[in-house]
Parts: C-alpha cells; sequence; structure tokens
C-alpha cells in the first residue's frame, strides 16, 4: 500500500469492466462500449480509434498496431499484426545508390503502408459485437467537435511539431502553432474518413478518394507509392510467444515486434538473484543496463519480418540467455555494441480492456516519431507513418528494406499468465524502451513484490546503447555508484515511457493501473 502521506496513485478497483490507458476521454469512451453491450475487442478498437485523435503525435489512422487477446472458452492467447509493409517500388539497394546509410526519417522513402485500420476492421468483423459504426462513433463525435489537448499531449506537441511539412501544418497546428493545453483540437477531415470507414469497411481507406489523397501526398514528397500497394495490404493472425519467469508466463506477439527481446532480456536476469537485490538500487539497474544492452544486440541483428526471418526459437531458448548472461560482470560496464541503422523512437499508445466475460484485449498502435514522417495528406489530414525507419540498408541483413517487407517494430502488447489463465494484459509505451520497461514492470512484481500501480510508478533507467538513462525518481548517490562502474549517465528530459495494466484477479476483481507519466487513467464499473 502506498504512503498516502505522499502524492500518487491508487489502484482502480471494479467487477465488470475495466479499460486502462493513456487519455481519460479514450478510456471513457471504451467503458461507454462495454456498458453498451460491446465487448473487450469493441472496447479496445473504439478507444484506440479515439487515442488518435486525442494524441495525435503519437498515433494515429496512419499508422499500424499490434494486438494480443485471449477469450474466456481457451487458453489461447491470440495475436494480430496490423503492421504495413514497404511500397513494391523501394528498395535498400536504390536508397544505397543514392548515398544513403540509413532510411531518412522524414521522408516519403520511410512510410510503409498503414495497417492499423485493416486491422481495425478485421478484428471488429471477426472478434466484436457491436460493429464498425459503433466503435467509431466517439472518434468522429471527437474529431468533428475537438479535443481539449491534454498537458503531456502539449508538451509532445510542442517538442514534435517542427517535422511537420506540406499541408501537415494546416491541419496539426493552431495558427501556425502548436495547441497549448486546453485548446480544441479538431480533425474534421479524419472524421469523414472514418464515417465512410463505417459506412463501407477497410476498402473506404485503402481504395478510392482516401488512398488517393494519401498516395498524392507521397507522390508530391517522392515516395514511389501505388495505389496496388494500399490495395493489397492485408495484416495477419497468428500465435504468441512467451517464456517462463517464477512461474508467470510474459507473453508478447511474435517478430517482426521485438517481444522476442524482452523474454531473451527476462531469461538473462533469470540467471541474476533479483530479488535480493534492493530494488531501486544501482546494483540492480547495473545487472538490469547489461542484460539489456546484450539482449538488443541480438534483436538488432535478428529481428525482422518472420516471412524473411526465422530466428524466434534461438532468441528464446534458455540457453542462449544462460551464454549471454555469463558475459555480465557485476563489478563492470560492457562495451555497447556497434548500433544499427534502424531508427529508435518514443511514440506510441497503448490501451488494455477487460470485459465482465473476462475478454482480454492489449492493443499498441503507433505512427513511430512523434508526427510520423510529418506527412499529410491534403484533403483528410492523415498524418503518414514513418515505420520504414526502422529498416536498415545493409545488405543481407534479415531487417534489409525490400519490396513488401514489414519492418522491424518496437511496438509490442504484452499479457500475463499462470496455470494457464491469462491474469494481466499489459503495455508499455517508449520506442526501444519497451521491451526493457516490461521485463522491469515484471520484475518489480515478481521479484520486489509490488503491486502494478507501485511498480508502474517505479523509477526507471534503460542503457541506450552506451548511454545510461535514469529517471530523476533515483537519488544522487545511485547515479554516482552507476558512474563509478563505468555508466554513462544522464537524466532525461523526457520520462521513460508509459504503462498500462488491468489485473484479473481469480476471485473475480479487476486491478487497473496507469502511468502518471501520461495524462490517462484506468476506469472500471
Amino acid at each position: 500500500m502506498r504512503d498516502f502521506h505522499l502524492p500518487g496513485r491508487s489502484p482502480v478497483l471494479a467487477t465488470n469492466g475495466m479499460c486502462a490507458t493513456s487519455h481519460p476521454l479514450a478510456a471513457q469512451a471504451a467503458l461507454d462500449i462495454l456498458k453498451r453491450g460491446g465487448n473487450a475487442m469493441d472496447a479496445a478498437i473504439a478507444g484506440a480509434v479515439l487515442l488518435g485523435i486525442c494524441e495525435p503525435q503519437m498515433t494515429g489512422i496512419g499508422g499500424d498496431c499490434f494486438v494480443l487477446w485471449s477469450t474466456p472458452d481457451s487458453d489461447t492467447v491470440h495475436a494480430f499484426n496490423g503492421s504495413g509493409r514497404a511500397p513494391a517500388g523501394i528498395d535498400a539497394h536504390t536508397l544505397r545508390d543514392r548515398g544513403m546509410e540509413k532510411v531518412p526519417l522524414y521522408s516519403a522513402e520511410a512510410v510503409t503502408i498503414p495497417g492499423a485500420m485493416d486491422a481495425f476492421c478485421t478484428l471488429s468483423n471477426t472478434q466484436g459485437r457491436l460493429g464498425l459504426d459503433a466503435l467509431l462513433a466517439p472518434a468522429i463525435h471527437y474529431a468533428d467537435a475537438g479535443v481539449p489537448v491534454a498537458p503531456r499531449v502539449a508538451w509532445d506537441w510542442g517538442n514534435d511539431a517542427k517535422i511537420l511539412q506540406g499541408h501537415a501544418p494546416r491541419h496539426f497546428l493552431l495558427n501556425g502553432s502548436p495547441p497549448k493545453t486546453g485548446q480544441l483540437f479538431r480533425a474534421p477531415g479524419q472524421a469523414e474518413v472514418l464515417r465512410r470507414v463505417a459506412a463501407q469497411g477497410r476498402d473506404a481507406f485503402y481504395c478510392g478518394e482516401v488512398a488517393e489523397d494519401m498516395l498524392a501526398a507521397l507522390h508530391a514528397a517522392g515516395g514511389t507509392h501505388a495505389a496496388s500497394d494500399f490495395e493489397a495490404h492485408s495484416g495477419n493472425l497468428s500465435g504468441a510467444i512467451s517464456g517462463s519467469y517464477k512461474g508467470t508466463d510474459l507473453v508478447e506477439h511474435p517478430p517482426n515486434g521485438q517481444g522476442a527481446t524482452a523474454i531473451l532480456l527476462l531469461n538473462i536476469l533469470a540467471q541474476f538473484d533479483i530479488a535480493a537485490m534492493d530494488p531501486l538500487s544501482a546494483e540492480r539497474i547495473h545487472i538490469e543496463a547489461e542484460a539489456t544492452k546484450l539482449a538488443y544486440d541480438a534483436r538488432n541483428r535478428f529481428i525482422a519480418d518472420p516471412d524473411h526471418s526465422a530466428v524466434t526459437d534461438s532468441m528464446l531458448s534458455m540457453e542462449t540467455a544462460r551464454q549471454l548472461a555469463a558475459l555480465i560482470d557485476p563489478k563492470r560496464v560492457l562495451p555497447a555494441s556497434v548500433p544499427g541503422t534502424e531508427a529508435i523512437h518514443r511514440d506510441t499508445v497503448y490501451i488494455t480492456v477487460v470485459d465482465s466475460d473476462r475478454m482480454a484485449v492489449s492493443l499498441i498502435y503507433s505512427i513511430f516519431h512523434g508526427f510520423g514522417s510529418g506527412i499529410a495528406s491534403e484533403k483528410f489530414g492523415i498524418l503518414m507513418q514513418n515505420r520504414g525507419a526502422g529498416f536498415t540498408l545493409t545488405p543481407d541483413h534479415p531487417n534489409t528494406l525490400a519490396p513488401g517487407k514489414r519492418p522491424m517494430h518496437t511496438i509490442i502488447p504484452g499479457m500475463l499468465r499462470q496455470n494457464g489463465r491469462v491474469t494481466m494484459p499489459f503495455g508499455v509505451m517508449g520506442g526501444a524502451y519497451q521491451p526493457c520497461g516490461h521485463v522491469r514492470f515484471v520484475t518489480n512484481m515478481l521479484d520486489a513484490g509490488m503491486d502494478p500501480q507501485t511498480a508502474i510508478d517505479a523509477p526507471r533507467a534503460f542503457a541506450d546503447g552506451d548511454i545510461l538513462k535514469v529517471e530523476r525518481g533515483y537519488p544522487d548517490n545511485v547515479r554516482a555508484t552507476l558512474s563509478d562502474l563505468g555508466h554513462n549517465v544522464t537524466i532525461p528530459d523526457q520520462p521513460l515511457g508509459g504503462a498500462q495494466a488491468i489485473q484479473i484477479h481469480t476471485d473475480g476483481i479487476l486491478e487497473g493501473a496507469s502511468d502518471p507519466r501520461k495524462d490517462g487513467c484506468a476506469l472500471g464499473y
């Protein structure tokens, strides 16, 4: 239990249904869907699409998503890959011939086909109850009427708006400037797109006038995208992957997401007695940082579109983890591996919902960097992601840019499972931090005995290449000890990520937790 003398959040407790996400309006919209008879998938989709209006610098219908879900009648965790592919007219060789060493972040070359809308339509049709018209109605309303810009959103908006180009400033600035906290943001063009999708389904987005609007903006920026690239897009269903830690399974989405990295990192930490360490000590941060470097090096070498690479088994292997753990010196820093060219960033939204039948959904949704590529369509104001910057241009690398290929993704939804039963859908936003964030959340609970809200509130550290980012929540003596071990310690300008979780207790109680690093909350009924 937290100290009620100090600022903090209590867990949210309910019995019927719950949503936890990074914006209160989206959480409320999801809860309204549950109360209308929708299931967790309905509610997650409704809330996610609205997050694209509430937090447009983080996500939107020009982006991608990954989804995990479980149903009450099965122990199986299902996975849906809603990530888009590179257009047919681009490849690594062409960009190298143009003198590029990596895919430019804010360019048409970085724009992959948006996959989220297809995922939402598919999952609504196959897993939902209420239909797209009901699920898109909240986002349509707020896109037309406007959303008061929340404090964290306003801060991020101001930091990221400089990359907006072409038609984007007209759609995402107010009188030429980023909106301030409390100012209304409207997106009438996106409202019209959503109305068309609600009436006509996914083809209203991937064909016809809406697709032509996106193509025109991409061609004006030098893109090679074709109508056939949009028409051909389709996400896919797959099984989840998992690893076990102290009797609890960490369930992740398979590649091309980086979920296998979290499992490998957790397996490395299993070789150490994390429970015997002070959870806020330099000792724990050091071991976690060294394990992170090793797990992320493996990620950068191997994770790619599963149609082009099949290395998941080695990353999930406990023997691999033991070999990597043996390289860690408790008293000395490992040198950072050679960084890859794949762009890594923090901007993502996450939503989790559990309904009265105990269907659980874990959904993560992103345009990658703040405001994605910075390219928006003229008529409808659809902001295009820059997920293609997640490719490398290195020849013969599993993640090399190629036509029709999906890049390595940073976004990963998560779940915890015990004795075959899903006990917690959760997610940690924060780009490259996410696998480390998943593992820190799990070890905070299983090794330090924290409840979900305390585990989220606890200060964070992250070995980001050769820099160890340590949040201000740690005292200076911890940073000094880490520096003495050889770490290049900094205090990050922005907090590390943001997390949401819902614990499903065996007695029927739902316990929601939401990160104070974001504007959101957990709500239940």
